[in-house]
């Protein structure tokens, strides 16, 4: 008898993103657990930028090419190899709605439509919601900095790291 795969988990996981300044320079970008454990975090190359594990080790690779297309690739030893997908902006009205097409090499198909200015989209696989970001909110607050807010992965899709760096293609490496 086939052993079964492990089940998929039935909660949705949030990741809280923040992008700590301190001083005048920039600060590095993380995506945090709710118990406020580092789970990924993003280094800036002067031509990509390195999705990187909690430990610093590189996940992948994305880099916007000349042509306006972005490509995520896995890293392996400081460079990138295998292409993970492709993704091209569809329509974008500035301030207001963007959306995004993603391509997986093996022809799966994503979209992410949303607001850049206002951190929010959404990641759709055909009709089904994968991810949603959203900003923080606190009672008594009226003002909330955007420089932080939650990424919500939904049951069903298994892959963490493609959703973390499908939000940042959307946001354009610019969070």
């Amino acid at each position: 008898m086939a052993e079964e795969p492990p089940p998929i988990a039935q909660i949705p996981v949030d990741l809280f993103v923040s992008r700590k300044r301190s001083g005048l320079t920039r600060g590095a970008l993380t995506f945090r657990d709710s118990s406020d454990n580092v789970v990924f975090s993003v280094a800036d190359r002067p031509s990509s930028k390195l999705l990187l594990d909690r430990t610093g080790l590189p996940l992948v690779s994305i880099a916007r090419n000349p042509n306006g297309v972005w490509s995520g690739s896995r890293e392996n030893g400081g460079e990138a190899k295998d292409l993970i997908f492709t993704a091209e902006k569809r329509l974008h009205r500035p301030r207001s709605r963007k959306e995004v097409d993603v391509v997986f090499v093996g022809g799966c198909e994503f979209q992410i439509r949303g607001s850049p200015f206002q951190r929010s989209c959404t990641v759709y696989q055909g009709d089904s919601v994968v991810a949603q970001t959203s900003l923080l909110y606190k009672l008594g607050k009226v003002l909330v900095g955007r420089r932080r807010f939650r990424l919500t992965i939904f049951p069903g899709f298994v892959d963490h790291t493609l959703v973390v760096a499908l939000v940042l293609v959307f946001f354009g490496g610019r969070i």
